[in-house]
């Protein structure tokens, strides 16, 4: 049985979500706000969130934002009617693994919580990588570069080692969506999002660029051979 705690003000929405997920076979909590989300996962653990992104006393960004602070690295799926690319890296940037843009069908968010969770499952001798100057540790969900410590959620770290494993030849942007995204590719375009966000915080603050696009083929690091 999967648990999943559903975080969702609208009583009725997390009512019809919750028989639909219970009948394919999932087993539902539910918490209402932020802050009793932050309550429930301290007495429990669980698979998966889904999580609003609106809510009173605790909004779902500062809840999930504080989940990451206390090492919790469940994996996190945000709702919100919200869908430009600045929301999206807001939600990235607080620490979701994905994002799925109100209104939806619930076979898609069944669909993202399976590709969620066969994700966050590594190899049981898979533990770090080394690429270069760059120190990937798929545990701890960090990466290190010029001995600074860099966290990142479950796509990303998954995202870098793909590149990682490849360098410094190319990785077709299609590879990388099949394997990040083996059921259905979201609409919204996530492979540009977080190759922009590990951009931010693996390239931007170095003096030299790592993540490369390569026209017509995807992406590469720049490692020397």
């Amino acid at each position: 049985m999967i648990d999943v705690l559903l975080v969702e003000d609208d009583h009725t929405l997390s009512g019809s979500l919750a028989d639909y997920l219970t009948e394919v076979g999932f087993e539902v909590d539910f918490a209402f706000d932020g802050q009793a989300c932050l309550e429930r996962t301290v007495q429990q653990r669980y698979d998966a969130i889904v999580m609003d992104v609106t809510m009173p006393r605790l909004n779902g960004l500062h809840a999930c934002k504080a989940l990451r602070k206390r090492q919790d690295q469940t994996p996190i799926l945000l709702l919100t009617a919200r869908d430009t690319l600045a929301d999206k890296l807001d939600g990235y940037e607080a620490g979701a693994d994905d994002y799925l843009v109100k209104p939806f069908e619930p076979q898609e968010l069944v669909c993202r919580l399976h590709a969620l969770l066969r994700r966050g499952k590594l190899p049981a001798n898979v533990e770090q990588q080394k690429c270069g100057e760059l120190l990937i540790d798929l545990k701890q969900h960090k990466v290190y570069r010029e001995g600074v410590a860099i966290e990142l959620q479950t796509v990303p770290i998954r995202l870098l080692s793909l590149l990682a494993e490849a360098a410094p030849n190319a990785v077709s942007r299609k590879k990388l969506e099949n394997a990040l995204w083996p059921d259905e590719l979201p609409e919204s375009d996530p492979l540009r999002t977080h190759i922009y966000r590990l951009r931010q915080v693996l390239d931007r603050p170095f003096k030299r660029e790592l993540i490369k696009t390569v026209h017509g083929r995807g992406y590469r690091l720049a490692i020397p051979e």
